[in-house]
């Protein structure tokens, strides 16, 4: 829930004291009480009303009325309101807001005590508890994440997605909780009431990266031994070792937490929820923040959701596996295992059968066409929120589920598993075939969901409604013979019930049993002993077979409740399938290839693509994309690439990390051919920006970057360097680009591709032998007087001969005059270099002298065996290092 401190408070200093205010407003004032933080949604008959600070605080988000109606405890009562039939789009203004809303239904019958009727908040909608189809995307998940600041210097964290079936959970060093929070992506963050203000402002600062919800929570939820029993309870298992899940104490003061603010806003326990899965640093390939937005795998640079990877990638036909498919591209694992089993469930799914048959991905992806999405359907029956209409999109996705399986091929192992899943539960469709109608309403209050035939007793008191027009058909037959009057009509409204009418004219000839019910202006409104009894067992059938469709729909969820795992399960087999077809239909449409893995340190890729670039190339017309090979490996570790802007290194860098991140989810990839070694992280500093919200200037930032990428680098990490150091002087800048390259070669060994204007970095593969100069060919044309340019795009060896810059700006429209003082001003400046150039070594290591060595502090810590020593040991160490350090500090 939002964190305004302002937020929404009751006219009363004390929320207990509610003496003096009317019945209703005394009622409303105690529910607000529970949800001080929350806006409250109090139904009144047809609308959704709030009252005092809630409603001015609606009236100002959602663009609604304010107003004010009569007075309580002496104060005027402040209030707005929105239709009850129009409250998801509402919800949804409010939700993109960042705020909460807590709804309070009418549970009580109307009359049946003094007072006010009986009201309940049911739920309370949260950006990251969204249950409601209208309010959620279908391709992306409303996640709830929790964070507890924890102890030895370790975070602990938590969350899930209330409309999915697992639970995750990690525990990170706390200089890495930024990291975690980016990839999550969390919709809406936990923490604790008692947390320090530094570590408060780092979560917001977090923000920045993927906007989302604070919501404090009471430091007493977080608790560690709660978090490990609600856990087992949820599993049903006596304890967590199975999902090697026992000391993550961090962990699970975060699931403690998490769990209790899920179970408050849907108002039950998670009971879809029986899967647990732990992360683990080491166990994901890194994609930091920075990495995600320069390869533009969910967002373009300029915020757009199209055209990204993912958007290229996905062609799945449901929301389920778009889901699937987003989280395999954002959380791609250095195991290698999945992704082969992939790669083997998509060679299956696209290999021809005999007799010519199509391949089977194009078959299945035609079944599942329109499946609904069985995954939010199964969490909503176990939250009981679901409508009549889903329980009949479910029963058609089990009548597909069942053709889905025999389709699959039967040689590879992915494959055997989602056939073994895909299997209904047993009776669950012919449950539902014999309980909802094939067209039921929209919702359950609204009668007519219940099949015909399903309950004797409500088909009873539907035939009393339905027989109506045949019962006053014949009584105005009949009491037209009767009375004489050839105009009499018999008929009913909501508001008067059933009445005979009749007009002025014929007024003397009403019989004398009729009573008046109505005086009109050209006829009056009567009604007879006979007609009083029918209406009053007519109206009361409605009210009674309405009482009994709501009961029949209860008794039906609980009947689907045994079925809720085995539906959940059913989810995954049907989202992995959905997923698995969209990689063999983009590998066949886009022309990828299957990737290979080997055990040693290489990216080897023939004829690479980008996957995007050259989709929009395809569909602008303007020409086929240029392919380039790559060769990286032990002898050959970094790419020192160099030419014109607008020529292609950028691109061609970035197709390189996009298909080593496809290869490793376990897709084909845009070349014609792919081996990929062990990587662990993909690291990019690419492009000039700046964060003015945090004081970081465009070089500040690209230091920082920069800075970031070589402490978390390895040797197995792939790093993208893209015109590092140029903003700031030449000098300075030239400096920090051979010391970071140096860096990257002598010590990270990562797989490097260093991308410069600056053309005294070609001298660096002369001393750094796994490092090699390649350049993007670009050439003059003839046209201007050989002062045009033409790039080629093709990646070939050794340096460039020039940047081209001037040719490029003219191409960008820059005034003639400019362009040419520009030219002149170049031609000097390279004549007044070749005259007087200094030969500077920049590659050189510093001398011995600059490398401080290390103090005797430092050598004593070293020296220490922490695992082998005794409490006591580690005491006396620490007194030790305390007297060395205050030593050496006397003598400095």
């Amino acid at each position: 829930m939002p964190t305004d401190k302002g937020l929404v408070r009751s006219p009363l200093k004390n929320a207990e004291d509610f003496a003096g205010h009317t019945p209703m407003m005394a009622q409303y004032l105690r529910l607000k009480a529970d949800h001080p933080e929350t806006l409250l949604f109090y139904r009144m008959g047809d609308f959704y009303e709030l009252f005092y600070a809630d409603a001015e605080k609606a009236a100002r988000l959602l663009d609604i009325t304010l107003t004010q109606r009569g007075q309580s405890a002496g104060q005027p009562v402040v209030m707005a309101g929105v239709p009850f039939h129009a409250v998801d789009a509402y919800l949804a203004r409010l939700i993109k807001l960042g705020e909460s809303v807590a709804i309070c239904e009418q549970v009580g019958e109307v009359g049946a005590s003094k007072g006010p009727v009986e009201r309940k908040v049911m739920r309370v909608v949260t950006p990251g508890t969204l249950t409601d189809a209208e309010l959620l995307n279908d391709k992306s998940e409303s996640l709830l994440l929790a964070v507890h600041a924890g102890t030895r210097n370790f975070c602990g964290l938590a969350w899930l997605s209330v409309t999915g079936a697992e639970l995750r959970l990690a525990e990170c060093p706390s200089d890495a909780l930024e990291a975690w929070i980016a990839r999550i992506a969390p919709s809406e963050l936990l923490y604790s009431a008692e947390v320090t203000p530094a570590f408060e402002n780092r979560l917001k600062a977090a923000r920045t990266a993927s906007p989302f919800t604070l919501s404090v929570r009471p430091a007493w939820q977080f608790d560690g031994a709660l978090g490990e029993r609600k856990l087992c309870e949820q599993l049903a298992s006596a304890s967590l070792a199975a999902w090697n899940a026992e000391a993550l104490s961090n962990a699970h003061a975060a699931a403690s937490a998490l769990l209790g603010y899920a179970e408050h806003t849907q108002g039950r326990a998670l009971s879809h929820v029986q899967r647990l899965t732990v992360e683990r640093d080491g166990d994901l390939i890194e994609l930091p923040p920075t990495t995600r937005r320069n390869l533009e795998l969910v967002q373009t640079l300029r915020g757009e959701d199209a055209p990204t990877m993912f958007s290229l990638l996905d062609s799945c036909m449901t929301g389920m596996g778009s889901r699937l498919l987003k989280r395999w591209l954002l959380s791609p694992r250095r195991d290698r295992g999945e992704a082969q089993a992939r790669l083997e469930a998509i060679g299956a799914l696209q290999a021809s059968m005999f007799g010519g048959i199509a391949a089977p991905w194009r078959a299945l992806r035609e079944q599942l066409k329109n499946t609904s999405d069985v995954e939010r359907i199964a969490a909503r029956i176990a939250l009981r929120q679901v409508r009549p209409r889903e329980l009949v999109a479910l029963r058609l996705a089990l009548a597909k589920a069942a053709q889905f399986a025999p389709a699959l091929p039967q040689d590879a192992a992915l494959l055997q598993q989602i056939a073994q899943s895909l299997a209904p539960p047993a009776g669950c469709a012919e449950l539902l075939a014999g309980a909802i109608k094939p067209d039921p309403s929209a919702l359950v209050r609204d009668g007519g969901v219940i099949a015909t035939g399903h309950d004797a007793d409500l088909d009873e008191l539907r035939a009393i409604s339905e027989n109506c027009d045949d019962f006053l058909l014949k009584l105005e037959i009949s009491e037209r013979e009767r009375t004489g009057i050839s105009n009499l009509r018999v008929q009913f409204n909501r508001v008067h019930g059933f009445y005979i009418e009749i007009t002025q004219s014929a007024l003397a000839k009403v019989p004398d049993n009729y009573r008046r019910r109505q005086t009109l202006k050209n006829a009056e409104r009567f009604i007879t002993p006979e007609l009083k009894a029918f209406e009053d067992k007519a109206l009361s059938a409605q009210d009674r077979a309405l009482a009994r469709e709501k009961w029949l729909y209860e008794q039906l969820l609980d009947a689907l409740q045994p079925h809720v795992h085995a539906l959940t399960r059913l989810a995954g087999g049907i989202a992995t399938l959905d997923a698995l077809c969209a990689l063999a239909e983009r590998s066949h449409t886009l022309h990828w290839n299957a990737p290979s893995f080997v055990a040693h340190p290489c990216i080897e890729i023939v004829q690479g693509r980008h996957p995007v670039v050259e989709a929009r190339l395809a569909e602008k017309s303007l020409g086929g994309f240029i392919a380039n090979d790559t060769q990286l490996g032990p002898s050959q570790r970094m790419q020192v690439i160099t030419g014109p802007n607008m020529g292609g290194k950028s691109t061609y860098m970035r197709q390189i990390a996009i298909i080593v991140l496809l290869a490793s989810i376990g897709s084909h990839v845009p070349a014609t051919a792919c081996r990929l070694g062990p990587i662990d992280a993909i690291h990019t500093r690419i492009g000039a920006a700046d964060d003015l919200a945090n004081a970081q200037s465009t070089f500040m930032l690209e230091m920082t970057e920069a800075a970031q990428i070589l402490h978390g680098a390895t040797a197995q990490s792939l790093v993208l360097m893209d015109e590092i150091g140029r903003g700031t002087s030449t000098f300075d800048g030239l400096a920090l680009a051979a010391g970071i390259a140096a860096q990257l070669h002598d010590r990270t060994k990562a797989f490097t591709l260093f991308a410069t204007h600056y053309f005294e970095l070609t001298e660096f593969p002369a001393t750094h032998h796994c490092a090699v100069n390649m350049h993007v060919s670009a050439t003059e044309s003839t046209k201007n007087g050989g002062r045009d340019i033409v790039f080629l795009h093709e990646m070939q060896p050794g340096p460039a001969s020039k940047s081209y810059g001037i040719q490029v700006a003219r191409l960008a429209g820059m005034p003639a005059a400019v362009v040419n003082h520009a030219r002149q001003a170049l031609e000097a400046l390279e004549a007044q270099q070749t005259q007087a150039r200094a030969q500077v070594d920049l590659f050189a290591a510093p001398p011995a002298a600059a490398t401080p060595e290390d103090s005797a502090v430092e050598s004593a810590l070293a020296a220490l065996d922490l695992d082998a020593m005794s409490p006591r040991e580690a005491l006396e160490a620490l007194y030790s290092l305390q007297k060395l350090n205050t030593r050496e500090s006397g003598r400095s």
